[in-house]
């Protein structure tokens, strides 16, 4: 499921840009980041076939080391949905080294942390620890993807918990709406199965599929591991090639997903007794290696801000209004509100859209806003594993983990006038997902995106 990012918060999420292959016969140099702090010194190499991204930062004792398992829903059918998540769940379950509860027990000793997320593009299992007990945690990660014991009764727990989540977020009106849009959006596109599966997906795994999967699918090819922290490059390769490195190599290659799907305006309902109103739209935009990427994400920071103003501060009709990035290959540009008048939200939205697509930002307006994306940026960064996680998109986004290191220098060479040929150019042919009492909402003024 993708994340709505926002408007206060939409810079934590800010990536980088065109996709590339990850090859072990990259020959690029490992020179310093462009615009890596003073403490920081990030260098690129490979380990047995791993690509490893480090950035040794020794300004503080925090460890960050996130591991990469690429392909996301690409990986997957819709009878597998979820097999990935499924099986890296239930390693925290027990594995051939730590058998039972001696991950968890380890880990609460330890005072570390492992955790796990799968997404469109990739699933990652991140560790947290101080540096003394980075080997220690560093080995239950490794064994939890080595070798996961995969004990019938624990793979049931574990499927019964997240056939229990999956089936919640079909019944939380929020993210309901998020799962039809996403569903409108990528008809017929790889991100229309959910990486973290459905009820019937999941029920319908066995103990030997996740076997047969971990055998064949946990293979060094599909790895990534970005480490920041005070770690040096000789103790990372003895960690990984003592470890990761002893799995298959197998032969996958990293690629950008496809295009979502070109369509026009396209609207469902889910009809609701709800006192609250939830919608949401999606509109496809420019693949990550396009200026317009840059343009866009500010461009709907520039919208939110007008929606917050108007919507919620001035006529005090929602809680929750923005207009959300969604940062893939190819960038999303959306629509959102949780409103009681959804008709009155719609008006001033189209009013709203209307004059950033056919006015100028103010240079000056703009230029303060590109400073709280810097400043907001700077802030999100400063924990390791964000800083983790950016230079991952970047490198898997962009091809060159430096582009992390670039962004602001994007930001900054924005002008209006690329924020408005990029509101004028994408955010237009609407696919909108609508949960409540439809008897409130004018399908008209929804055609009108």
């Amino acid at each position: 499921m993708m994340t709505r990012i926002p408007f206060l918060a939409l810079v934590a999420m800010l990536g980088t840009v065109a996709p590339a292959g990850i090859t072990t016969s990259d020959t690029r140099p490992t020179e310093p980041a462009a615009a890596a702090p003073d403490t920081a010194e990030t260098t690129r190499f490979v380990v047995d076939g791993i690509p490893v991204i480090l950035r040794r930062n020794t300004s503080n004792d925090v460890v960050a080391a996130n591991l990469y398992l690429l392909g996301g829903t690409r990986q997957l059918t819709p009878p597998t949905a979820g097999i990935e998540a499924l099986l890296l769940v239930a390693s925290e379950r027990g594995t051939k080294k730590y058998p039972g509860a001696e991950v968890r027990q380890r880990l609460a000793r330890l005072g570390s942390s492992i955790s796990l997320e799968a997404n469109e593009d990739w699933s990652q299992i991140d560790l947290h620890a101080i540096r003394s007990g980075f080997d220690s945690t560093w080995a239950i990660l490794a064994d939890r993807v080595i070798e996961p014991t995969l004990a019938p009764a624990e793979v049931t727990l574990v499927r019964d918990q997240m056939i229990a989540a999956a089936r919640q977020r079909g019944e939380q009106p929020d993210d309901a709406a998020t799962q039809m849009a996403d569903s409108l959006l990528y008809l017929g596109h790889p991100y229309a199965l959910a990486a973290m599966g459905t009820p019937a997906s999941l029920a319908a795994i066995t103990v030997p599929q996740l076997q047969r999967y971990h055998d064949e699918q946990f293979v060094t090819s599909r790895m990534l591991l970005v480490v920041v922290g005070n770690v040096d490059r000789p103790h990372i390769e003895q960690l990984v090639r003592g470890t990761l490195a002893t799995l298959p190599r197998g032969s996958y290659r990293w690629t950008p997903p496809p295009p979502p799907p070109v369509g026009g305006r396209a609207i469902t309902f889910d009809d609701r007794a709800l006192p609250t109103n939830y919608l949401l739209g999606y509109a496809p935009g420019p693949a990550a290696k396009d200026p317009d990427y840059t343009a866009l994400r500010v461009a709907t920071a520039v919208l939110s801000g007008r929606l917050f103003t108007e919507v919620r501060s001035r006529r005090n009709l929602s809680y929750a209004v923005e207009s959300p990035f969604l940062e893939r290959a190819y960038g999303v540009g959306g629509l959102y509100v949780t409103t009681v008048d959804p008709n009155a939200v719609l008006r001033i939205m189209r009013s709203e859209l209307n004059d950033l697509q056919t006015g100028e930002v103010e240079s000056e307006g703009l230029k303060r806003l590109v400073q709280q994306f810097i400043t907001e940026y700077y802030l999100k960064n400063e924990t390791n594993a964000d800083q983790a996680n950016e230079l991952a998109r970047a490198e898997l986004y962009e091809g060159d983990y430096r582009n992390a290191d670039r962004l602001i220098d994007e930001l900054r060479r924005v002008t209006p006038a690329d924020v408005e040929r990029a509101a004028q150019k994408y955010l237009v042919n609407f696919r909108f997902a609508y949960v409540g009492d439809t008897t409130k909402v004018d399908r008209a003024l929804l055609s009108r995106f």
